[in-house]
C-alpha cells in the first residue's frame, strides 16, 4: 500500500497540471489548414480585329461583310496629298454604282508622308466639305508596317504584294464577303476604265 500512495501522487499532480491523466490518450496535435493560394488574375485580352472588321470614323462599328454590298473598294486617304482629289471622283463612282451594289470604303491613313494629321472629326469635315463625301470612312489607321490593319495582310496573303499600299489612294477591290479581287496602285484613277470593268464584273458575279 505504501508503494502504491506515491504513485497515485503523481498521477494527481500530472493531472492539476494540465497534462493527461493516464487513463486518456493524449490528443493528436491538429494538422496545418493548406494555404489559400489566390486566383491568378483575368488576363485582360485584346480583341484582335478581324480581316473585314474596322471601327467607323464615328466611333461605330463597321464590318465590311455586313454592308450588303455585291463589290467593296477600299481605299487608304490622306487629306494633303497629291491624290486627294480623287475624293471627288470616289464619289461620283459611288453614286453611280451604289445601286447596283458598290460600296467604296475609306480608310484614312498618316503613314505616307505624314498627311493625314487631323483627327477624325476634322477628315469627316474636310471629306464633307470640299467633296460632299457620303460614302463610308474608317477611323484612322495604319496601313503598313507591324501595326497594320489585318485586312492589308490578308489581301497581301491572297493575291500578292500589289495589295500592300506604297502610298495614299491605293485600292483594293473586293467580294461583299471580303475576299480580295484586285489591287490597284495610287495613280489609278476612279473612272479608269480597268478598274470599273473589275468593278462591273465583280457586281455581275
Amino acid at each position: 500500500m505504501r508503494l502504491a500512495l506515491p504513485l497515485l501522487l503523481s498521477a494527481l499532480a500530472l493531472t492539476a497540471c494540465g497534462a493527461p491523466a493516464l487513463s486518456e490518450p493524449a490528443t493528436p496535435a491538429s494538422k496545418p489548414a493548406p494555404a489559400v493560394v489566390p486566383a491568378p488574375a483575368a488576363s485582360k485580352e485584346t480583341k484582335v480585329m478581324s480581316d473585314t472588321e474596322f471601327t467607323s470614323i464615328n466611333g461605330q462599328p463597321l464590318d465590311l461583310t455586313a454592308l450588303g454590298a455585291k463589290a467593296i473598294l477600299v481605299v487608304n486617304t490622306a487629306s494633303r496629298c497629291g491624290f486627294t482629289p480623287q475624293y471627288k471622283g470616289l464619289q461620283e463612282l459611288y453614286e453611280a454604282k451604289k445601286d447596283e451594289g458598290l460600296i467604296i470604303v475609306g480608310v484614312p491613313s498618316n503613314d505616307f508622308g505624314s498627311q493625314e494629321p487631323g483627327s477624325e472629326t476634322e477628315v469627316k469635315t474636310f471629306c464633307e466639305i470640299n467633296y460632299g463625301v457620303t460614302f463610308p470612312l474608317t477611323k484612322k489607321y495604319p496601313v503598313t508596317g507591324a501595326g497594320q490593319h489585318p485586312f492589308y495582310a490578308a489581301a497581301v496573303k491572297a493575291i500578292g504584294e500589289g495589295a500592300q499600299p506604297k502610298w495614299n489612294f491605293h485600292k483594293v477591290l473586293i467580294k461583299g464577303d471580303g475576299t480580295p479581287i484586285k489591287a490597284y496602285p495610287s495613280s489609278t484613277r476612279p473612272a479608269d476604265a480597268e478598274l470599273i470593268a473589275d468593278i462591273e464584273a465583280a457586281l455581275g458575279g
